[in-house]
């Protein structure tokens, strides 16, 4: 009995293990998080995997998404003058812009985007309520 206990926790262990190792892999998307005075690399990391889980355009797959201080500024600035910023009233510092890569295929489930293509530098603009607060998309596009 001891032996089966034994042999099914080592099991049981390794399905752990494979499952956890196929998400990584199954994932495949190239993250990079640049340097930041305005987030920690947490908070950026909270908004990556809030794209990351959102993205859901059909017969679509995410390549590439990242940060990238300089370029999320200017965009918020945009955003705060002319976007939903403009009526939203959110802060500057509960605002951030990813940028992402993406390929569509040749389905045709997807109407919207052009088959067999790839999006890139494909904006992503999330805001929260304060710094405490959960991501959510607010807009995206070009």
């Amino acid at each position: 009995m001891r032996k089966f206990i034994l042999s099914f926790c080592v099991i049981l262990s390794m399905f752990s293990l494979v499952a956890c190792n196929k998400e990584n892999v199954s994932s495949g998307i190239n993250v990079s998080v640049g340097e930041s005075t305005k987030f920690t690399k947490e908070e950026i990391n909270e908004a990556v995997d809030c794209v990351k889980e959102n993205f859901k355009f059909p017969d679509s797959t995410l390549t590439d998404l990242w940060y990238d201080e300089n370029k999320s500024n200017s965009f918020i600035e945009g955003y705060l003058e002319a976007g939903n910023g403009s009526v939203n009233g959110v802060d500057a510092k509960n605002a951030i812009v990813l940028l992402s890569n993406f390929d569509v295929g040749d389905s045709g489930e997807n109407t919207v985007l052009n088959p067999n293509s790839s999006y890139t530098n494909y904006k992503w603009i999330l805001i929260r309520d304060g710094k405490e607060k959960d991501w959510k998309i607010d807009d995206s596009g070009y």
